[in-house]
């Protein structure tokens, strides 16, 4: 979504490294992959905690991590505490612009149900 966009452009410009957690096969997630990229910042797609290494926090003052619309949100908390145990000197922090309030219309159905 835009607002995902969005999210991403903004932290972008306050890390260094971005992991966009996501399946290989997530439109959405790829999106965001490409434009933390396009705003200069090294990007890429992970899908779970065994993914990620020394390689991602070494040399980086700030990661940052965001995820496509369907990751769980279990396994993004997996990387957080994943990174936390690599790089035990760094603090976490949470960038929030906006909240997605999706809301879906019941079938007719069940409307008259």
């Amino acid at each position: 979504t835009q607002n995902r966009q969005n999210a991403v452009k903004e932290l972008a410009s306050q890390v260094e490294r971005i992991l966009v957690v996501g399946a290989s096969n997530s439109s959405n997630t790829l999106r965001l992959v490409e434009v933390a990229k396009a705003q200069g910042t090294e990007a890429r797609r992970v899908e779970e905690a065994s993914q990620i290494e020394r390689d991602d926090v070494m040399g980086v003052r700030s990661v940052g991590i965001t995820a496509g619309a369907s990751a769980p949100e279990d396994v993004v908390q997996s990387i957080v505490a994943k990174l936390c145990e690599l790089a035990p000197q760094h603090s976490v922090r949470e960038l929030k612009l906006v909240d997605e309030n999706v809301n879906f219309a019941l079938p007719a159905l069940l409307r008259t149900a």
